[in-house]
């Protein structure tokens, strides 16, 4: 085992792949302890209860210190109170890992809150699951720790999901989709061990092939982070299905697991950075694991699709132009073999509706999917729904299925058979696709979305370096709150490589000959009293021509400052020369979060801040390249290209201004409470910060 590991990650590994287990419990129990006989686990069980001599047709310790060694596995089954006294006798005897079945503790508030930071204490190294959860299942070796429902399937391999619902992970595990899961923990509480914990744990193990997450908040962003960039460089697909988005929901998520949901955008540049597919149903969360955990990730996205209506190929074409899936035609070749083949009336076309004519006739079909299959593609994929109106209908269908599965074959292509419906593709023929290495799909929508996802992940893995992903820690920042006045923050951004105007801090009396040594026109703004909103409080006056400009707008700006102070006046000015010739307005901010740290906001500045709500985010640190693509996203990206023959933008400049915001951040991390820089002008041939607000805490 990794010796750089803790004492409680060792023990998290010998939890889920225990030599023995422990069940502590009373007669609730005695079922979870007999179906140990019928899973497949070889090694040792143990029961203990000092009121039974057996339980479950198995012998009863009367204590963990009277075990014959100290467990890998221990399910606690008993009340909240007497679960703390067992943790720090598991503690004591140097046990491996414990599940914590009770409820009452933090999700409860008032006292359950102390009893849960009890629970932590007495637990020490171990590795603990919940409490208030259903525990775990391990389907490679056969483990049962879970309080109700039977084991299922054991596999080889398979993809791993960890819940913090009890309820969902045990609906997960009853599912009839063919998912071949390997584990299945449901986290519950997470009073030690968090989302982090198993993701680098199940990163490590060469049984898991992709990593199912239901998640109502994560407690620890940058240990989250690293576990995932571990996964990412394993090349294992984490799915994430978040929860607790909605403010109703977030209220939710503190009342069942009491989970803090955290920004939802925030999540969104958190998975995008560590290629982490987000997801937003159950059955989106299960078709993605399956795709990857039967089929593995597909070498490129070009994919061929094969149906016997047209209706169906209408629906997969719109469906693959929303998510971005190239459908590319056929070859001249290729489409004058298949129009030999097919009926007069059939249009060869990608989607390809095979029709009816070839209905039954595997051998005619397998030709024609060859054709296809041997062409320019990475993946076929059948779209089939088998009826049920009878035994020879289902030969039919399956003779569809065997054709495809041997046509990906003979051309090293990944073989897809998907439903329309996710009930009409029964497990006979998901048996066989599986068997094809391929991917059984119930679903169209959930499909086609699974293998863009999956797509997405495999390019991201090729190419993101994992250290880079990593986010770090962030230390909370004093209270006291500075702000800086505009002069000093856009000082200290320029010193950064930001470029600014030219402009001069004077007293009222010298604005006019300040604005005529710069050159008109010019901007006129408060400098001294500090104001953070200057175009609210009337403290900007922008496109002065002359000194009369400059004259006539000092004193509106003397009458609107003093009703907005109540009284306030204005001492000292900046005058800066007025940048023209400009392309498009930015808004690039950096935003301190708890969880995440520092992020950075990019989006359509000036007057469309709120209007539009055009904005990307990115976590910082982040990279130049990711700064270029956030920005390519943006709607205001048609005015940056240059639009309707005005001239485009100095891109290369703008992410250059844009990581020298980004790089002060970095530097300020430890205090740095908000940034603002908006406007950042854009022009074709650089870009400048006209305006910034700077706040620290200290």
């Amino acid at each position: 085992m990794n010796a750089d590991l803790s004492q409680r990650q060792r023990n998290l590994r010998r939890l889920l792949r225990p030599r023995h287990v422990a069940i502590v419990g009373g007669q609730a129990m005695a079922d979870s302890i007999r179906r140990c006989a019928d899973t497949g686990f070889t090694g040792e069980v143990w029961v203990v209860n000092p009121k039974y001599p057996e339980l479950g047709g198995r012998k009863c310790y009367a204590s963990i210190a009277d075990l014959p060694e100290a467990p890998d596995a221990t399910f606690i089954a008993v009340p909240r109170e007497a679960t703390i006294d067992v943790l720090r006798q598991l503690n004591e005897r140097g046990g491996g890992g414990a599940i914590c079945y009770a409820a009452g503790y933090n999700e409860v508030g008032g006292e359950g809150i102390a009893l849960q930071a009890e629970l932590a204490k007495a637990a020490g190294d171990l590795a603990v699951v919940g409490p208030n959860c259903y525990g775990l299942l391990n389907f490679i070796d056969g483990i049962c720790l879970w309080p109700t429902g039977a084991l299922g399937q054991q596999v080889e391999t398979g993809c791993a999901i960890v819940m913090q619902s009890g309820n969902i992970a045990l609906n997960l595990s009853r599912n009839d989709r063919s998912v071949p899961f390997a584990y299945v923990i449901s986290s519950g509480n997470q009073a030690i061990l968090n989302a982090a914990d198993y993701v680098d744990a199940l990163a490590d193990d060469p049984k898991v092939t992709a990593i199912g997450l239901y998640l109502e908040g994560i407690k620890d962003v940058p240990a989250f982070s690293r576990a995932a960039a571990k996964a990412l460089q394993r090349g294992k697909p984490l799915v994430a299905l978040k929860a607790g988005n909605s403010e109703l929901g977030a209220q939710f998520a503190m009342s069942h697991t009491g989970s803090l949901a955290g920004s939802d955008k925030m999540y969104d540049a958190l998975f995008d950075r560590l290629g982490i597919i987000r997801v937003h149903s159950v059955p989106q969360l299960l078709e993605t694991l399956k795709l990857v955990s039967t089929a593995g990730l597909p070498k490129g996205d070009r994919l061929a699709v094969f149906t016997c209506s047209g209706g169906e190929c209408l629906l997969t074409a719109d469906l693959c132009d929303t998510l971005g899936i190239p459908l590319p035609g056929f070859s001249a070749d290729q489409a004058e073999d298949l129009r030999a083949q097919l009926p007069v009336f059939a249009t060869v076309s990608n989607p390809l509706d095979y029709n009816t004519s070839l209905w039954g006739h595997e051998d005619l079909l397998v030709k024609c999917f060859s054709t296809v299959m041997g062409g320019d593609f990475d993946a076929g994929m059948l779209v089939i729904d088998f009826a049920t109106d009878g035994p020879e209908t289902e030969a039919a269908c399956m003779a569809s299925v065997r054709a495809l599965l041997k046509a990906c074959a003979a051309h090293g292509k990944m073989p897809i058979v998907t439903s329309t419906l996710s009930e009409l593709l029964p497990a006979q023929a998901r048996a066989a696709v599986v068997a094809a290495n391929g991917a059984p799909m119930q679903g169209l929508e959930e499909a086609l979305t699974a293998f863009a996802a999956v797509h997405r992940f495999a390019q991201r893995k090729a190419k993101l370096p994992t250290t880079s992903a990593v986010i770090p820690s962030t230390p909370a920042a004093g209270e006291n709150r500075r702000m800086l006045s505009e002069v000093e923050g856009k000082q200290r951004l320029h010193s950064f490589g930001l470029a600014v105007p030219l402009g001069r801090v004077v007293a009222p009396a010298e604005a006019v000959a300040a604005a005529e040594a710069l050159g008109f026109p010019v901007v006129l703004k408060v400098a001294e009293p500090l104001i953070a909103h200057k175009t609210e409080a009337g403290a900007v006056a922008v496109n002065l021509k002359s000194p009369a400009d400059v004259e006539n707008a000092l004193g509106r700006m003397e009458t609107s400052v003093s009703a907005y102070l109540k009284g306030g006046r204005v001492e000292r000015v900046l005058v800066e020369r007025m940048v023209g010739d400009v392309v498009a307005e930015l808004i690039v901010g950096v935003q301190r979060d708890p969880q995440f740290g520092l992020a950075l906001v990019i989006g359509a500045g000036g007057i469309l801040v709120e209007l539009v709500e055009d904005a990307a985010m990115l976590l910082l640190p982040t990279t130049a390249e990711e700064v270029e693509v956030a920005i390519r996203r943006l709607k205001i990206a048609k005015l940056l290209a240059g639009y309707r023959g005005k001239p485009a933008a100095d891109m290369s400049a703008l992410v250059k201004s844009i990581m020298a915001i980004a790089a002060f951040a970095e530097a300020n991390r430890d205090t740095l409470l908000e940034l603002d820089v908006n406007p950042l002008m854009v022009r074709a041939d650089g870009a400048v910060a006209v305006d910034a607000l700077v706040v620290l805490g200290h």
